[in-house]
């Protein structure tokens, strides 16, 4: 069966990128002419990264999740693969961010956090994995989910950590230093078990990085940080 669900994938993957290329071309970000993303929606995607903390993990993230920018990750978590490269700029900036804070250690290694099962076979694609590629960065897939978490939208912070917790397993992480790498963070549930995980293993997470913050923890003044190539 795995050799037959990933020739499942592929066909998914190759049917989503063909019907990007054959519908109409609009913008991502506002629904009107010159997409996928236009000239007045453009600017608002530009790389912003700024830090925040979770636990004691710093967290840069290259966008706020809202406006424009909202709509073309939900747009590429939502079947439009081809928007990964809209947002790679983004995420490099926040992995760029991080890996500035490390000058001078050893090898850091990016791995994205796992994808759900019903995800995956919804979409036919990895959304975080497919970004970090477009931003020319190989992910690692050394995380992997011990049980299949629900769809975490609608779920407030107490919701999200019983959702997460114990649910993912790290392997070949042993020694390594770790970047770990998210599409949204919110409350950090995702990331916080992430970090557990790679610890658990003999793994240390550094840093973590992602293609957006939403507002609120963008906001958080006392705990944010921006940062300039």
């Amino acid at each position: 069966m795995g050799a037959l669900d990933e020739a499942v994938r592929s066909f998914r993957r190759a049917a989503a990128d063909l019907a990007d290329l054959l519908a109409p071309v609009a913008c991502a970000g506002c629904g009107g002419d010159g997409g996928p993303l236009c000239g007045g929606c453009a600017p608002r995607l530009a790389a912003a990264p700024r830090s925040t903390h979770v636990g004691g993990l710093t967290v840069w993230s290259g966008l706020e999740y809202s406006g424009e920018a909202a709509r073309v990750i939900r747009a590429l978590k939502d079947g439009s693969p081809a928007l990964a490269r809209i947002v790679a700029p983004a995420l490099a900036a926040a992995l760029s961010a991080c890996a500035r804070e490390r000058e001078g250690s050893v090898a850091l290694v990016a791995v994205p956090v796992p994808e759900r099962a019903r995800s995956l076979r919804t979409r036919g694609y990895r959304v975080v994995e497919r970004v970090m590629r477009a931003a020319g960065v190989r992910p690692r897939r050394l995380l992997r989910l011990t049980r299949q978490t629900a769809d975490q939208r609608g779920l407030d912070r107490r919701e999200r950590a019983v959702n997460q917790a114990l649910s993912m397993r790290a392997a070949g992480v042993a020694g390594r230093r770790v970047i770990v790498v998210d599409d949204v963070i919110t409350t950090g549930a995702t990331l916080r078990e992430a970090a557990r995980a790679v610890a658990a293993a003999g793994g240390e997470v550094v840093a973590a990085a992602t293609i957006a913050a939403t507002p609120r923890r963008r906001a958080d003044r006392g705990d944010t940080r921006s940062f300039r190539a």
